[in-house]
């Protein structure tokens, strides 16, 4: 045998070899098949089931690669081919202002067309936060509240003393609420007592001496501040949209702060905020002193009855002033509060 014809032979024997892998290879692979696959496909409703359009819907596997998202047609269907068997699948349907909806686990067999059911959004739940301030009305009715506590020296009511740097306007019915709670403050029927007797003492007005005369002083003083508080501090205040409160001041030399508690009776605030004539004031002290006429013993009547009752009403005001601007202990932030 010559050396070319053993080359020859060597040469078809590894070409046999090469074919016979090529083939043995091509069948295996035709002898394990891939598995085949399926399909998913549904409908987007809402509750009235009626369809949504433009949802979308994301297919979720195992594997990152197992990730897929479709949008539903005008009529809410969607599909996915080509779906993996064996491979467990969730699906999310999203659209806007609507909450989620996420199936159960799907897992397809080879072949197999899954057509779901039940894919309905419900309306979305919104998350509102709502800060609610108290209006005008409710800040001035906490503002009387705290006003209501106020006493001097733990004793004397100082209900008419302002020391909030920022109070609201009173409304009418809170006008008539402090006057009302200063008439019949326990204090005052007190107070109203002891006037009468140095009154008594010093024989003042032609009444006569004995409980009887007390009992008729009495009732002329406290008809005084009763008739003043109401007409005053609550009726004209009420009328003319003016504030009868006395605001404190709290700052400056002591002339300047007495010179804010003697014009007390003349200046005030309205209910705009602005300094004006405290026609209120006014009104209340003579018409306290012009309704005087009335009760007081007729020796007693007249001019200087409606004028001296008057500055008795003023002299009470300023002297209430100055001791809520010097003596009374401005409340605490958290009783303000």
């Amino acid at each position: 045998m010559t050396v070319a014809s053993a080359i020859i032979k060597l040469c078809i024997r590894a070409f046999i070899f090469c074919v016979s892998g090529t083939v043995a290879a091509v069948g295996q692979r035709f002898s394990a098949p891939e598995p085949q696959t399926g399909t998913i496909m549904g409908t987007v409703t809402d509750v009235r089931n009626d369809v949504v359009p433009g949802a979308a819907a994301v297919l979720d596997g195992p594997a990152s690669s197992d990730h897929r998202t479709v949008v539903a047609n005008d009529n809410g269907f969607f599909v996915f081919e080509n779906v993996k068997p064996g491979v467990p699948y969730h699906i999310t349907v999203s659209q806007t202002g609507f909450a989620n909806w996420i199936s159960p686990a799907i897992t397809l067999t080879p072949k197999q067309f899954l057509q779901l059911t039940g894919v309905k959004l419900t309306i979305a739940v919104a998350m509102t936060t709502v800060a609610v301030a108290p209006n005008n009305e409710q800040l001035a009715t906490q503002q009387v509240e705290v006003e209501e506590k106020q006493r001097v020296l733990g004793i004397l009511p100082s209900f008419y003393a302002v020391y909030d740097s920022h109070p609201v306007p009173l409304t009418p019915k809170l006008k008539f609420r402090l006057a009302s709670r200063t008439a019949t403050d326990p204090v005052t029927f007190l107070g109203t007592g002891f006037l009468a007797g140095l009154d008594q003492a010093a024989d003042k007005f032609d009444y006569q001496q004995g409980a009887k005369g007390y009992g008729q002083r009495y009732g002329a003083r406290y008809a005084n501040l009763l008739t003043n508080v109401m007409i005053g501090g609550a009726v004209l205040p009420s009328v003319l949209h003016q504030d009868p409160r006395y605001y404190y001041q709290g700052t400056g030399t002591t002339e300047s702060r007495i010179l804010h508690v003697l014009s007390y009776p003349f200046i005030c605030r309205g209910d705009n905020g602005h300094r004006q004539p405290n026609y209120s004031s006014l009104g209340g002290y003579l018409a306290s002193g012009a309704i005087a006429n009335a009760y007081y013993p007729e020796s007693n009547r007249g001019p200087k009855l409606v004028f001296s009752t008057a500055l008795a009403d003023m002299g009470g005001t300023m002297v209430n002033a100055f001791l809520a601007e010097f003596v009374m202990n401005r409340p605490t932030r958290a009783a303000k509060q």
